[in-house]
């Protein structure tokens, strides 16, 4: 089913219909960040699973204005190449996580034995768990059509008795004009979300967090990628096994090689050699 060219008038899913909020200006996250080491410019937080949805929880209580990033190796390198993804990574209110565990092998050897992986489909996973006892209401954007936005939302409601899912759009394969954005941005203020999981690939979902904070009341917003594409069933996960080995990206490209090889051909061994600079350049520093 193709994903639909234009932003609705209405909600695609059903929603409450309360009046809109007066929209307050952005406000940086809570001061309570974490530690974060620098890994080829990007600021990765050293925290975990439960501490990373405490800052979420902590950023919805006060009412402030932030976004997670679970980064990978491929963000990170498309971080050092393009101005606009590197601004939203470093932008206000941004925490970047360590999704792929290359980077919590780089965090380690740069002498920080407590790094620790955040990887983004888990994170949503165990946060939808602690929501459905919170009452924390979730907003999704993203998916690879309306068809299968709609699996995923009956899927976390199956698996998370309770889940608050107040509505959800998958948007085109485009850049959204400046209406279109409007529309969106009124349609999640619309549904009081407090959380907004955001499904649309990086480098994509950085820069349109990045672009849409000033414009949502959403505390939170979450960039999750093929999180939604396995919570839904339509793709598997790589087994444990090869995630702990760092090796999901071998499993990713038998899954889909036509849209990932050029990727990973070309920023891995980027990684490996900009780090190795980088690692070089502290031991010296050290010594």
């Amino acid at each position: 089913m193709p994903a639909p060219a234009d932003p609705p008038a209405h909600p695609q899913m059903p929603l409450p219909n309360p009046q809109t909020r007066p929209h307050a200006p952005v406000r940086p996250a809570p001061a309570l960040q974490p530690d974060t080491v620098d890994v080829l410019g990007v600021p990765l937080a050293l925290t975990d699973y439960e501490r990373t949805m405490d800052w979420m929880d902590e950023t919805i209580g006060a009412r402030r204005s932030g976004y997670v990033i679970p980064a990978a190796v491929h963000a990170v390198m498309v971080a050092r190449e393009d101005a606009e993804t590197r601004e939203a990574v470093l932008g206000p209110g941004a925490l970047s996580v360590p999704d792929g565990q290359p980077l919590v092998w780089a965090m380690k050897l740069l002498g920080h034995s407590d790094a620790s992986r955040v990887y983004g489909p888990e994170l949503m996973a165990r946060y939808c768990e602690r929501a459905a006892q919170t009452g924390m209401r979730m907003f999704l954007y993203g998916g690879r059509n309306q068809g299968a936005l709609v699996q995923l939302a009956l899927n976390l409601r199956r698996r998370y008795p309770g889940i608050r899912i107040v509505g959800g759009y998958s948007p085109p394969y485009r850049d959204l004009d400046s209406e279109e954005r409007a529309a969106i941005a009124e349609e999640i203020n619309r549904s009081r979300a407090d959380v907004v999981w955001v499904g649309i690939g990086q480098p994509k979902q950085e820069k349109w967090m990045a672009q849409m904070q000033a414009t949502l009341d959403a505390p939170v917003m979450v960039g999750v990628g093929a999180a939604f594409d396995f919570h839904a069933g339509l793709v598997p996960q790589a087994p444990a096994w090869m995630q702990s080995l760092g090796l999901e990206w071998v499993y990713r490209l038998a899954q889909e090689p036509r849209r990932l090889w050029r990727r990973y051909a070309r920023y891995n061994p980027l990684f490996l050699l900009g780090f190795a600079r980088q690692y070089l350049r502290e031991r010296r520093r050290r010594s």
